[in-house]
């Protein structure tokens, strides 16, 4: 039975080497519009909770669910997301994905209660939200290398371009056709992830192709073969002079199975290097050897450095969602007219745009240590949550929306493509590791938008809602300290380990007699004994 043959234009890009572009630009295109459709609007609901409350007569805690069960389901279902991608390929898995968002936004609209709307928005259109998202992101990573945080930065703004045009546009949207005829507008947009999704095309790294190309390490490799053939004849050589030379009974295949073990070694050392990521047909990542890759890979929680970075993704999540679905009414309670409060979000969308932009461009130039840069973007952006709940009137809430969107630009756009440096996981280990990392964040996506729920309730002061994101991102900002700590503490230990078995293995060999190639040196050849005779 013959496998049926994938199109050109839909089979994997074959490159030699991680491109930093080709392709890449259309998965990036791809990205853009799947954060549009995915963060962009998932902070922009925003806008409907208002009408939210006075429609089914509910408080604010019980609307922001709908919020926080959507944004839970989302990080959630990250490691169902990446099993499906390993197993389908991340094109079939991101067009169902654009298909259950539009899905669930749509029947929204149907709605009787605030409980339906959990289902439809939260659970369906969440875990659609997560079926694009996470494969995207995925294999654009991989097919950016030195230019990866640039282009990341710049593709995720998609969510701040969607923001800054969906606040003020569905605003006074909704006050022609009303709120439920918004929902439907949204969801036929998001329909068009399932069209962009035909665009992701797997990627398959073959160094092979660069021996055709003449390609000099390519020849470095050759020769280091050709000298390992050489030496190994030479061994084989002298074992066999050594048996005849001894009298032994030993036809030399001893030594000729030992000479090709070593020849077999030899071999690995020259073989292709690991760092680099092949695919499958499929689209699922797999090792530069042909094996498959894991699917999940649960056991990097015993890695210190990737737990911490866990811990600080969980606590900083609790400021992601919160900020975008109060500053509205905040804005309205500190003295700003409610035709132009719906602009605070704007402002917030056009500050992360440059947040983004500039933070692609500082992580690709930058010389320290990635999470240090990450860390001062997380401190500032908590002060600032902290100014939230003091400031009054439009001027002070403009600024303080200024600094926070750029902020959460730099952080937003930069967490998860961090994964892929060596200082955390590395990107041969991110594809198994990113469903880990943002099922953990899935916690605090639950509990962030009740939470400040909660607080304003019983306050009656929409600024309270700033103080546990405030006090989360904060927590966060311990953790990623201590990823670098424990990153550290870990290469010296394994070079204290190295080096420990490099002693016992040099000891081992002083130790041992000499072998049968040392003695034969010693030895009278036996051409030089008949002519004694």
């Amino acid at each position: 039975m013959e496998t049926p043959r994938v199109p050109c234009c839909l089979g994997p890009n074959v490159y030699p080497a991680v491109p930093d572009g080709g392709w890449g630009w259309a998965v990036a295109v791809t990205f853009f519009m799947v954060e549009v459709n995915t963060y962009g609007v998932l902070k922009t609901l925003g806008v409907f909770l208002q009408d939210l409350m006075e429609e089914f007569r509910e408080s604010n805690s019980r609307v922001s669910w709908v919020i926080s069960i959507s944004a839970f389901i989302f990080a959630f279902t990250a490691p169902v997301a990446s099993l499906l991608s390993n197993r389908f390929g991340y094109r079939p898995v991101v067009m169902m994905g654009g298909f259950l968002m539009s899905l669930g936004m749509i029947c929204s609209t149907f709605t009787s209660s605030i409980n339906q709307m959990y289902v439809t928005v939260g659970i369906i259109s969440g875990f659609g939200f997560c079926l694009s998202f996470l494969p995207t992101v995925t294999i654009l990573a991989q097919y950016f290398s030195r230019r990866r945080a640039l282009v990341t930065s710049i593709a995720s703004s998609g969510e701040s371009f969607a923001i800054f045009a969906f606040a003020p546009a569905f605003s006074r949207l909704k006050q022609a056709i009303g709120w439920r005829c918004c929902l439907v507008v949204l969801g036929v947009m998001q329909a068009s992830v399932v069209v962009f999704g035909v665009l992701l095309r797997p990627i398959s790294i073959e160094p092979d192709l660069v021996r055709e190309d003449g390609d000099s390490d390519s020849e470095s490799a050759s020769q280091k073969q050709q000298s390992a053939y050489e030496l190994e004849n030479e061994q084989t050589q002298t074992s066999l002079c050594s048996a005849v030379s001894r009298g032994s009974g030993d036809s030399g295949v001893t030594s000729l199975s030992s000479s090709d073990q070593d020849l077999r070694d030899n071999a690995e050392e020259v073989s292709l290097p690991p760092s680099l990521v092949q695919e499958d047909p499929k689209g699922g990542a797999g090792a530069g050897t042909g094996s498959p890759a894991r699917l999940l890979d649960f056991s990097m929680l015993k890695d210190a450095s990737f737990l911490w970075y866990c811990l600080f993704g969980l606590l900083a999540t609790l400021g992601f969602f919160a900020p975008q679905l109060y500053i509205i009414e905040l804005s309205k309670s500190r003295g700003v007219a409610p035709s132009v409060a719906p602009s605070m979000l704007s402002v917030m969308a056009v500050a992360e745009i440059v947040g983004r932009f500039s933070i692609g461009v500082v992580m690709n130039r930058v010389g320290c240590r990635k999470t240090r840069v990450l860390l001062g973007c997380v401190v500032a952006m908590a002060m600032v949550l902290l100014a939230f709940a003091v400031v009054w009137e439009f001027w002070g809430l403009a600024v303080c929306c200024t600094l926070y969107g750029f902020f959460m630009g730099t952080v937003g756009s930069t967490h998860i493509p961090l994964l892929a440096e060596d200082e955390v996981v590395g990107i041969g280990r991110m594809p198994a590791c990113v469903g880990v990392y943002v099922f953990i964040q899935s916690f605090a996506g639950l509990a962030g938008p009740p939470l400040a729920g909660v607080l304003v309730d019983m306050t009656k002061n929409y600024g309270a809602a700033f103080y546990s994101c405030a006090a989360g991102m904060g927590l966060s900002a311990v953790c990623l300290a201590l990823v670098g700590v424990a990153k550290s503490g870990a290469c010296r230990r394994t070079s204290r380990s190295e080096n420990k078995e490099g002693e016992e293995e040099q000891v081992s060999q002083d130790s041992k007699p000499l072998d049968f190639l040392e003695v034969d040196l010693m030895e009278t050849s036996p051409v030089e004994q008949t002519e004694v005779v």
